[in-house]
Formats: structure tokens, sequence, C-alpha cells
């Protein structure tokens, strides 16, 4: 190093470099340890500003990756112009090892200072490694008598100008880690979601205990999901979250509180959280069953392309883009899928996806986060089938009715989403953040159910056209919120508290119409629907913690969501054919209402590795906005839940969980056959038990198996209607639909196998298996248990030499994953209803059970490029 840059070198403090070249310290569980510098690149003083001398220094936030990089630099103190630009220059070329918490790399800001001398200085002492009396988080004090310290080749390094003032702070920016609110409160992380074959983001929950997914409609309409003894159809008894987007929409014509998952790419899910239960003040509309949280981010960085081709003529095409630099939240997704479908050809798709994220930091130690989502598909619908029409041979059980109305089934939904959310959190616990988010979807279905039974409201003398229900659902919506979190502070030598807020708010402008449609023309012979709606939401929640000791906390608080509904019905006040026309047909109406709700958790740690908790919580789901009178004091369905429980980490990576609960609902809703959607019934209760053991000893097996039982019943009848005088529900009959047993295998297996020219291959194998147990129908029929197997083998080998496939770099894998793999014939779900199809001379008027058929043995071959 030449005298003139020796003499015009910038320096890091004396108090950053023992902070930084130090080992850490022995840290308590939970706390981070810093990162530690393993190179450096010395900034040079300004050309330009030399002849001014001046002495200055330059603050910067960087942001050290978990794998030890720079991934962000950002001024937190000018030194002027040219200095600032030299420090960040400098700073962004520099390597660390990454900062660490509970023995794993965790992402961390570091606060570092550069001083930028015009004359000469010596070089500081070499630090003194850092002591469990001495933290390296700590600053060093000033040396008293600096001297120069020899490098490799003789060159003295940098100089450094003690600043005691100005200390290294460490900022660990991991993911918001929310606290866990009751035993049932999981989070499942990506080697576990990755461990079987998942084709759908919703099909990821099938990892959480008790949650079965089905897919009776096709690709282009959102699934079923059961969750520990709730049919939740497509989202009415589940709260659906990405990052701060609501994914269920309110007053949906298919289905109240529907919610596609489809607009998530499965591959970018990073973690899931799943709260079985309304125990957190944060579950807002449909948190009946409990609520999913869906964390995207992309761990592996760089470009990843993945190729599928397999059983049905499926095609599929993914790329993911992380670019090195940036943070896992940083990324861009996009899939195209393409199939003929099984059975007869009447199940063809095509469907795609794309998703985007980015983070950046914020003055003040804020980030921003960009979230655009969308999301397309259509797909042909085989519709169900009568199982004694399958039984005598007069259509294949993965077939459809050759009948022009059952071939005439489809649907088609769109999705678009945006958010942009800005947080900060700090180390005394305090955290601050902010959203705002817009949706715009639309939905068109053409679904038959039950063949040839209705007759034309509007036309009494039409009938016996086919009952192809058409449904569409134009729906745009706003919404935002703000929340705080406030520092954990001490109320005494044995007790902390903090207390967190929060608000949200939420506007939509729906459009919805249902009509009967005669093939092969499609033309409109009744109208059922034709509305549009605006509806508001506000929300508010508090939060507050009580730890006593650090071996209980009693966490309380309360939600209050108002709703304001504004419903033009244009075929209100029907006027039937045979009555004088007294009026002009439409009803237009306002209704309002208002749900509170207080939730509370016990946690006690009697023994180091075990946990108790006691959890209450009070929650609600809104109404379909057409059901509402004018005024009418908006009757929202209350729910109260409540669970004890026990978790146990022994170490190891091993942990059992086991839960025993019980949910009280006030109304219910049912499959309505001849609707095509929700019929509300009684009050009703479920009363179960949920065990979970999960293993990961090492980074090369994880398992986890769950099973659920639930004692579904309902509590009254529901009242008769002119419509329906008969309702097919009795009191204190087992639910229908819900299965009693649901258990859950997965398996997650990695090791290297051989070594070809020098680099090594790995085998990969994930096996997944879900059992239902025989489920209650209505009028006193079953459905038959299902087991479904899936397995998944891959061999990965890396493209560096002598690379590690099973580390950072690029890699190339090859691999066939079989989904029903004993190709059991199983119904996806089953109903029992009135039907008539015409495949008998003398149709039955008593109701029947009909089937949706799951798919049949499907294999799947892939290779994936990771660059």
């Amino acid at each position: 190093m030449s005298r003139s840059r020796w003499v015009f070198a910038c320096c890091l403090s004396v108090s950053a470099v023992a902070a930084l070249a130090a080992p850490p310290a022995l840290a308590q569980p939970g706390a981070a340890a810093p990162p530690q510098i393993l190179e450096h690149v010395d900034p040079v003083y300004p050309p330009e500003r030399l002849a001014e001398g001046i002495d200055t220094t330059v603050t910067l936030f960087v942001t050290v990756e978990k794998d030890g990089t720079v991934s962000d630099a950002a001024i937190a103190e000018s030194g002027g112009a040219g200095f600032d630009e030299a420090a960040l220059n400098a700073a962004r070329r520099w390597r660390f090892s990454p900062a660490m918490r509970d023995g794993a790399p965790v992402r961390a800001r570091i606060r570092v200072p550069f001083h930028f001398a015009p004359g000469p200085h010596e070089a500081p002492p070499e630090p003194a490694p850092a002591t469990p009396e001495q933290p390296a988080a700590s600053p060093a004090p000033a040396p008293e008598a600096p001297r120069p310290v020899e490098f490799a080749g003789g060159v003295a390094g940098p100089h450094a100008v003690a600043e005691p003032g100005k200390p290294i702070e460490i900022h660990v920016q991991g993911r918001p880690n929310p606290p866990r609110r009751a035993s049932s409160d999981f989070r499942i992380g990506r080697a576990a979601l990755s461990a079987a074959p998942h084709a759908t983001a919703a099909d990821l929950l099938r990892t959480a205990p008790g949650v079965h997914v089905a897919h009776p409609e096709g690709e282009a309409v959102a699934q079923r999901i059961f969750l520990r003894g709730f049919d939740a159809e497509h989202g009415q008894d589940v709260e659906l979250r990405v990052g701060p987007i609501p994914l269920n929409q309110r007053s949906h014509v298919h289905g109240q509180g529907y919610g596609d998952l489809n607009v998530i790419i499965p591959e970018v899910v990073r973690s899931l959280r799943v709260v079985e239960g309304v125990y957190d003040p944060q579950q807002g509309d449909f948190a009946v069953a409990g609520s999913a949280y869906f964390d995207l981010g992309v761990e592996d960085r760089g470009l990843l392309l993945k190729g599928t081709l397999g059983s049905f003529g499926t095609r599929r095409l993914l790329a993911i883009w992380a670019p090195e630099a940036q943070s896992e939240d940083t990324f861009g997704a996009a899939a195209v899928r393409a199939t003929d479908g099984f059975g007869d050809g009447t199940r063809g798709a095509i469907s795609g996806a794309a998703v985007g994220q980015y983070r950046m930091p914020l003055p003040d130690e804020f980030s921003l986060l960009l979230h655009v989502a969308a999301h397309g598909s259509r797909a042909n619908l085989a519709g169900v089938l009568r199982r004694d029409d399958i039984e005598a041979g007069r259509v294949g059980f993965h077939d459809a009715y050759r009948d022009p109305s059952a071939r005439s089934q489809s649907a088609a939904s769109t999705r678009l989403q945006v958010a942009l959310s800005a947080e900060r959190a700090d180390d005394d616990g305090s955290q601050k953040s902010a959203w705002l988010w817009a949706m715009t979807s639309g939905y068109r279905s053409r679904m038959n159910f039950t063949g040839y039974t209705q007759r034309s409201r509007e036309r009494p003398t039409w009938a016996g056209r086919g009952d192809l229900i058409e449904q569409s659902n134009e729906d745009a919506a706003l919404g935002g919120g703000l929340a705080y979190r406030t520092p954990r502070v001490p109320l005494a030598s044995w007790l902390h508290g903090q207390v967190a807020v929060g608000a949200e708010v939420q506007t939509d402008g729906i459009d919805q119409a249902q009509s009967l449609l005669q093939p092969p023309q499609n033309e409109t012979w009744d109208r059922r629907v034709d509305a549009s709606i605006r509806l508001t939401g506000i929300g508010v929640h508090g939060d507050a913690l009580l730890e006593l000791s650090r071996w209980a906390r009693l966490r309380g608080g309360a939600r209050a969501d108002v709703l304001v509904f504004n419903v033009d019905d244009r075929l209100g006040n029907f006027i039937p054919a045979f009555q004088k026309e007294t009026h002009i047909q439409g009803f237009r109406r306002t209704a309002a209402g208002v749900a509170f709700g207080p939730r509370a958790t016990l946690e006690v740690d009697p023994l180091p590795a075990l946990r108790l908790s006691a959890a209450y919580g009070h929650g609600y789901r809104s109404p379909q906005a057409r059901q509402l009178e004018e005024g009418e004091n908006a009757p929202f369905a209350t729910v109260r839940s409540y669970e004890v429980g026990a978790t146990v980490r022994p170490g190891g990576g091993l942990s059992a969980t086991a839960a025993a609960y019980e949910t009280r609902l006030s109304y219910d809703l049912a499959f309505d056959a001849a609707e095509g959607g929700l019929a509300r019934i009684g009050p009703t209760t479920r009363r179960g038990v949920v065990v979970y053991l999960q293993a990961a000893p090492s980074p090369a097996l994880t398992a986890g198996v769950s099973a659920t039982l639930a004692h579904a019943t309902l509590d009254a009848p529901p009242p008769p209607t002119p419509e329906n005088p008969t309702p097919p529900y009795v009191e204190g009959q087992q639910l229908p639909f819900v299965p009693p047993v649901v258990v859950r295998a997965d398996l997650s297996v990695k090791r290297p196998i051989v070594t070809i020219a020098g680099r090594p291959i790995e085998g990969r194998l994930g096996y997944g298996a879900t059992f239902l147990s025989a489920r209650p129908l209505p009028y006193a029929q079953s459905a038959a248990p299902v087991l479904v197997m899936d397995a998944s083998l891959s061999l990965r080998r890396s493209l560096r030499a002598g690379g590690d496939p099973a580390q950072e770099g690029p890699w190339i894998e090859v691999g066939v994953e079989a989904q029903n793999l004993l190709d059991a014939e199983h119904a996806d779900t089953e109903y029992s209803f009135v039907s008539n199809w015409q495949t008998t001379p003398l149709p039955s008027a008593l109701p029947a059970r009909h089937i949706s058929a799951g798919p049949p043995l499907t294999v799947l071959g892939n290779v994936t490029l990771s660059l």
C-alpha cells in the first residue's frame, strides 16, 4: 500500500473491529451472536476532497445475509458528498460469517462507523478476543498506545480511530414470528412442506394436523378444505392470508368466504402457520375453524428452471429468479400448466400464475415490501356421478355423463393482487407495521349437480331443460391496516408486560349473478341471482402480554369488527308468473352489524422441555349479503373455541404435541346441490383430540405424523322453509361430509449416494399419506374411507467441480413423483341428494349417493436446473 493511500485511507473504528473480528461470546438461548468479518476492502479517501483536508465520519447500516454477503448498505449518518459513496462502495464488497441465533444463521443488520482522516494516523492494536464478560457486541476501549499491525506480506493495515461513542449495533432481521396462541398453533417450515409432492399451494395445508384438501370442482375453482371437524367448503370457516392480504372473499356467489389459493405458487412458500381455533386477536372474518398464513420467500438464491411432463398430457414450466444480493423476500416466479385431465377428456385445464416481491430498506430502519401476484385458469369439469350408475356400468368411475348438460360444465377464474407493507422490528421487542393492498378477481362457473330436476321461477311451464347452473362473481377490493407492539417492559422483578394494537379496513364492490342454462347453446332459461353489493368492514384489536419470571405467560385481548352492507338485489321482491304485477321487481337495502370477541391464552413451562397451555377464543363469520333484510342487525355466525394442550421437546429435533378442543358455532352452513352453493343449518358442536409428532434429527431427515379425532354434531335442526319443508338434517346427527378421523404422515430423506467424476450425487426421497375415515352424509348415508399415498424420488448433482449438491451453487436435479401411488379408486368428495340424469326409464325421487372422482395414479417426471 502506498504512503499516500495509507495516509488518506479510511478505517473502521476500533469498537467495530473488536466486535466483528472477535469470536462470538457465549449467548443465552434465543440471543443473537453478531456477524464476524472475514474479508474487507479498504475505502479510499475521495481524491476530489483531498485538498479540503476534511476529517469526517460516515455511519452505515449494513445488512448481512445468512450466507455472509452484504445485501444492502445504507447511510445512517452522512459524512458528506464523496465520503458516503466511498464508504458504501467498500462495505458492499465485504464478507462476513453470518450472525447466529440458536445455532442457525440469521439475517442481521449492523451499524458500522467509518472515519475518514486527512492526516497520518497509527493503526490500531490487534483486538483482543471477546469473552463472556466482554460480549462481542460491546465497544472496545480506545487504545492508549496504538502500534502498527503487520498483515501477510508485511503491508501495514488501514488505521483506525477509536470512537467509543459509536458502538456497533446488531439488529437481527428475522421474519416476524408471532407468539404462539395455543398448542394447536403450528409453524411448518420449508423442509416439511417440500417432503411430499404437493401440486398446489392448497395441498401444502395437508402438512398441518387435521387438515384435508379436496379438488372436487376442478383446477379453476377454489379447493375444499376440511379442518378438525369443519367442512370449510372453499374457505367459509378458515381464514386464509398471504402476507397482509386476505384471500377469503365476502359474499361470493359460490360460497361465503370463498378463498382461491391458486394465486400462490407452492415452490415459493417459505413457511406456513396454521392456527387451529380462534385464539389470536388478529384473527378476523372466517377464522371459525382456524387460520392459515402463507409466508413467501426463496432461500436458494439464483435462477431456477423446472419442467414437468407426465400422465394425462400434463405439462408445467416453472421459473424462479432470486437475486443473489437480495433478501429471501425478494424474488420473481412464474408457472404455466396445462393438462388433458384424467377420465374421458372432460377435465382439461390451462392455468398460469406469477408472483413477485421486492424488499428494500427505508430510513429509520424500516423496510418496505412490494408484493404483486396474478393467477388465471380455465378448466372443463366432469361434475358428479351417481353411485348406482357406476355400479350398474352405465358410466365409468372416472368418466362423465354423455348428457349435453354434463358435458357443458366448466369454470374460469382470475385474480390480481398488489400489496405494499412497511415494518420495523426493534431489539426491545417493539414492532411497527403498516400495509395497503388492492385486489380484483373474476369467477364464472357452469355446474350441474342434479341433472334434470329444476323448473323455471320466471316461466313455471319451462322444465326439463337441464340444471346447468351458471354463476359469476366480480370483486374489486381495497384494504389496509396499521399495527404497533410496544417494547417489553419490566413491571416488577418477576413480571414483564407488553401491549399490541392494530386496525384493519376493507371495502369491496361485488357484482354477482346466477342463472340456469340450456345446452348446447347455453341459453338462459331462468334467473336466480342478479345483485350488486358494496361492503365495508372496519376491525380493531388489542392484545396484552404478562410474563411471569419466564415460566408462565398470559396473553389476552379482544377484536371488534363493524360491517356495513349496501345491497342492490335486482331480482328481489320476485313476482311469480301467476301473480298480477303490482310493483317493479327489485329490492335495495342496507344493513350493518358488529362482531366482538375476547381471546386469551395461558402458557406454563413446568419443565424446560414441557409447555402446557389453555386457550379460549370468541370469533365470527360474516353473513351472505343477499340474505340480509333492510336495517337488519347482521347475524354474524359466532364461534366459541376452547383448548387445552401440551408440547414436549426433549431435544434432538423431536417434538410432540397433544391437544383437546371444543368448538361451538351459533349456526352452520352446508352444501345445497340444488343451488350449487351453501344453505344455512342450525347450531353445531365439535369436540376432538389432536396429536402431532415431529422428528428432524438432522437436515437429511424430516418426518411428521398427525392424527385428529373429531365428533361433530348438529345441536338443533334447521327451520323448515317453503322451498325446503323437510330439511335433510335432524338434531344430534353427525355433521355430513366431516371425517371423524384424519391421519397424515410426511417423510423426507436426502443423502449422498454415489460420486461420479469427483462430484457427489444426492438422492432425495419424499413420501406423504392421508387417511380419512368413513364420513356421514345427508339422509343417513355414509362415504367410504379413503387412503391416498404420494411419493417422489430425485437425484441431484452439483455442476461445480467438487461441489456439494446440498449446498448453494449451480446444480441439476432429475426426479419422478407419483400421486395416488397405489392407484386407489377413491372419491375426492361424496354427496347425497336427489337427482335425475335420465339414465333409467323411471327416475327415482329418493336421495342417492354421488361422487366426484379423485385422480387415479399420476406419474410426473421433472428436470430442475439451478444456476
